[in-house]
């Protein structure tokens, strides 16, 4: 492990990596990784896209299922439960090493489904039973739909990664969905220290967004506030994740042996090159997270990263005064929230429609040879 990422572990940060695919896992490199301090794996549309389009470490999975009249739909839910379950065989030694804290694999639930309430519910159950695996993260968006989503599944005992968090607000709903999700499992006789959740707070998003309108505004209050707004908003984020589990409430799901749900660092790799290209993992070390990295980000970190402690706690009342300051400049944070949130499931919707349309290819190419073959 290199010394930074072995910094992070000691101050409580889990590194998980932002990626997946078969040729990461078959050529040896996803376990490599682990032996690096790589301890979680988190995937998204747009990553099984840019995986099933590159190579041919699927051809014969594809060519499998398109001798067996497999539709595209059916060959996504395939082929990228195959690469998850395989992930989650391949971390469960963490996961126990861990006490089952780590070694967690992400998947996402059809990103079609995130303004549909039942459809998500359905969705969870139907990837959770196929992957059957318990060190797996079923991903679902933190729309207002979502939310209702969130807690059933949860009462189910089905694990969850909450993604596409912008806002403080949206953030505090989804850990309250989080806490009504155990309290109904604990009613029902589950075991509730057996379900896990992340919730992924995205960072890296906000600056770009924020650091667009603060251009526009061009005054030297302004552009002395350029990328800071994802960090004060991550660090109060984190604040509020303190606030809620110290309350009696926490205390009566812990005292069954619950665990809490942990702020996941999304969005990490920085948009503005000239940013330190660790910004958003050394500035956002805090006991009981989760830093998700692109591979990019991690290398830099395990490279050059300087992790000096704690840099979240203690940063609350600057943070708060940096989201003031955007106010008062005129830079909406619920607009700038708002549009984030949108613009990321309506960017997941495209990356699932590329996945569709590169399994669609490589169906109709498989079976016009297996057609020539007869």
């Amino acid at each position: 492990m290199s010394n930074a990422l072995a910094q992070l572990a000691q101050h409580g940060v889990s590194v998980w990596l932002d990626d997946l695919s078969r040729e990461l896992i078959e050529s040896g490199e996803l376990s490599r990784l682990v032996d690096r301090g790589v301890v979680g794996i988190t995937t998204n549309p747009t990553i099984f896209a840019s995986a099933l389009s590159k190579g041919d470490a699927y051809a014969e999975q594809v060519r499998e299922l398109a001798a067996a009249g497999a539709d595209v739909d059916k060959a996504v839910f395939e082929i990228t439960t195959e690469d998850v379950r395989r992930a989650c065989d391949l971390l469960k030694p963490v996961y126990e090493s861990s006490q089952h804290l780590d070694g967690r694999i992400s998947l996402e639930v059809d990103p079609r489904m995130a303004r549909d309430t039942e459809g998500t519910i359905a969705s969870a159950r139907q990837l959770w039973a196929a992957v059957d695996r318990p060190n797996l993260y079923i991903k679902i968006p933190a729309t207002v739909e979502g939310l209702p989503a969130i807690t059933q599944v949860l009462s189910e005992g089905i694990s969850v990664n909450v993604t596409l968090i912008f806002s403080l607000d949206r953030y505090r709903a989804v850990m309250q969905a989080f806490l009504t999700g155990l309290e109904q499992a604990r009613e029902k006789g589950l075991d509730v220290s057996s379900i896990a959740s992340v919730a992924s707070f995205f960072v890296s998003r906000v600056d770009a967004e924020v650091d667009k309108r603060l251009d526009a505004v061009g005054s030297e209050e302004a552009t002395a506030l350029r990328s800071k707004a994802g960090l004060a908003n991550a660090r109060l984020a984190y604040q509020a994740y303190e606030e809620v589990f110290s309350t009696p409430r926490w205390d009566v799901l812990a005292d069954a042996g619950a665990k809490p749900q942990r702020p996941l660092w999304a969005s990490t790799g920085v948009k503005d090159p000239k940013l330190p290209d660790t910004l958003y993992v050394t500035e956002l070390v805090a006991p009981g997270t989760v830093n998700t990295m692109p591979g990019k980000t991690l290398e830099a970190t395990a490279d050059h990263g300087e992790v000096t402690g704690d840099t979240v706690r203690g940063s609350y009342d600057e943070s708060r005064q940096v989201l003031d300051a955007l106010e008062r400049l005129g830079v909406s944070y619920e607009e700038v929230t708002e549009k984030l949130e949108t613009e990321g499931l309506t960017k997941f919707e495209a990356s699932w429609g590329e996945l569709l349309q590169t399994v669609t290819d490589e169906l109709d190419n498989a079976r016009a040879v297996q057609g020539t073959e007869k």
